[in-house]
């Protein structure tokens, strides 16, 4: 099912990364169950999960390192991560239960491209990424504020928004971003300069 939606949206993945998202949704729904990471653990739940996590690789300028505020279960880093194992990932997340998985999901999966760091993102400052990437953490503007210590003057922001993703755009240069929606209720906010 996976591979014929990544199909329809014009996605090439190869088979590792339909491999890994097999064991991903197995690992998620045995640690979701018992930890109450996310209520929504069906396969099609977890899928739609995966497809809105990689989507933003249709248009994304190129990246060498990423890091993602607030993985949680894994979205959308993990994935990201998954997706593009010659990325250089990282993934911070204060909660320890949630690190732990994420950790046992690096390690299962074999992703040497990964790190883990239990920690908040304002905290982070041994590292500098191209693009910094978040779903459901903050506002944008506090998304911003909170990760100067790990961007650079290149880096670019990839935000996964709602429906009221328009109303905390009031600061920013109209030039500056874009918002792709794929539906009513997702808007990818894609920032390529500050």
């Amino acid at each position: 099912m996976l591979d014929l939606q990544l199909k329809n949206l014009d996605l090439e993945l190869n088979d590792e990364f339909l491999s890994r998202c097999e064991k991903f949704i197995e690992l998620l729904q045995k640690w979701g169950k018992v930890h109450s990471f996310t209520t929504r653990l069906t396969n099609e739940d977890i899928e739609e999960n995966i497809i809105d996590s990689i989507y933003p690789l249709k248009f994304l300028d190129n990246f060498e390192s990423f890091a993602d505020i607030g993985t949680g279960a894994g979205y959308p880093g993990m994935l990201l991560a998954i997706a593009r194992p010659d990325i250089k990932c990282y993934l911070i997340e204060p909660r320890l239960k949630r690190v732990a998985f994420l950790n046992f999901v690096k390690n299962a999966l074999g992703l040497k491209n990964v790190t883990v760091i239990q920690d908040r993102v304002e905290n982070c400052k041994d590292i500098k990424v191209d693009l910094v990437t978040s779903r459901a953490v903050t506002n944008t503007q506090l998304l911003i504020e909170l990760t100067k210590n790990i961007v650079s003057s290149n880096t670019k922001y990839l935000f996964y928004k709602g429906s009221l993703c328009q109303d905390e755009l009031d600061d920013l240069d109209k030039n500056k971003y874009e918002i792709i929606s794929t539906t009513e209720t997702r808007n990818y906010l894609y920032i390529k300069d500050l």
